[in-house]
């Protein structure tokens, strides 16, 4: 008996660390099955109690809508705004509409009505003028020229410091100069407040990715500084056959964006402050992933 032993031991050890293993693969996969499952979330049972009471009536428009009125950018009636949570952001956010984008299938919508005071949505051809302010904003769109969130700040810098050597070099125009304070020597490129990043404003297109270019490529739009979020993955229910997983829906670009941006740029620890920003979209995904495995096509009709 003692000369077996070991081998039963050995025998037990393998075993054990065979389930460890199996549990650590069973734990990543409901990870990855659900990539939302450790938000920081207002409570969702607005929500919830909504879907079961179906469609309700916008108080703006009049129209029946699925817990909030596309077209005008409120909750609908059986979803009280004081209920809604409200996030605040550090950056405004302007996002370009395609005009054939369905409003109704539109993420962007969510970041309106999470975030009204910093999101502002237009619809092409109707954008703003960025010209004279490419100093302080950046598309996050990707591309060959596409920077890493974390090097926004140094390329705004260089924009800075080109700008301020093009009025120098212009002999019609006097050199740029800052107005001294008291203490003050003049204007020091090299100042830490003046490397520190100069964006206030980050703009996204909304639309398939097929119907981009014609947004993208707009002249008003040529010259800004391109972010690109790589390291990202989508879980749009959505999600265009034949684009890469990085290819995100508009709120996940929005969503991610900021939080790389608080910890890559304004070098502060990620608490979920703009969690809430999925407020709707993390219920939607979970409504939709529930409806898929059950069968059941008239919850996922509601919400399409």
């Amino acid at each position: 008996m003692s000369f077996n032993q070991p081998v039963v031991l050995k025998e037990s050890e393998e075993n054990n660390s065979k389930f460890v293993e199996i549990q650590q693969s069973q734990t990543t996969s409901v990870v990855s099955e659900d990539p939302l499952q450790n938000l920081c979330l207002a409570s969702q049972e607005v929500l919830q109690k909504a879907q079961q009471s179906g469609r309700s009536k916008c108080l703006q428009c009049g129209g029946s809508r699925m817990f909030y009125c596309y077209t005008c950018y409120v909750p609908v009636e059986n979803v009280p705004t004081e209920q809604i949570p409200v996030v605040k952001l550090p950056l405004k956010i302007d996002i370009i509409k395609h005009p054939n984008e369905t409003d109704g299938k539109s993420t962007a919508i969510h970041a309106k009505l999470l975030a009204p005071e910093f999101v502002d949505i237009y619809t092409y051809p109707c954008i703003p003028e960025y010209e004279e302010k490419d100093h302080e904003v950046a598309l996050v769109f990707p591309g060959p020229k596409s920077v890493s969130v974390k090097d926004i700040a140094s390329h705004l810098q260089k924009r800075i410091q080109n700008t301020v050597r093009g009025k120098n070099d212009d002999s019609d125009k006097p050199s740029f100069k800052l107005k001294k304070t008291e203490g003050q020597e003049g204007c020091d490129l090299n100042d830490s407040k003046w490397k520190s990043t100069t964006l206030k404003k980050v703009i996204f297109i909304d639309s398939t990715w097929n119907q981009t270019n014609k947004i993208f490529t707009d002249e008003r739009l040529q010259g800004l500084l391109q972010v690109e979020l790589k390291s990202r993955k989508t879980c749009f229910w959505r999600h265009q056959k034949g684009k890469p997983d990085t290819f995100l829906s508009t709120i996940e670009a929005i969503y991610y964006f900021l939080v790389d941006y608080h910890t890559d740029v304004l070098k502060e620890k990620y608490i979920g402050q703009y969690d809430n920003l999925l407020f709707f979209y993390s219920f939607m995904y979970q409504l939709i992933k529930n409806a898929k495995c059950s069968g059941d096509k008239e919850t996922r009709k509601l919400i399409h």
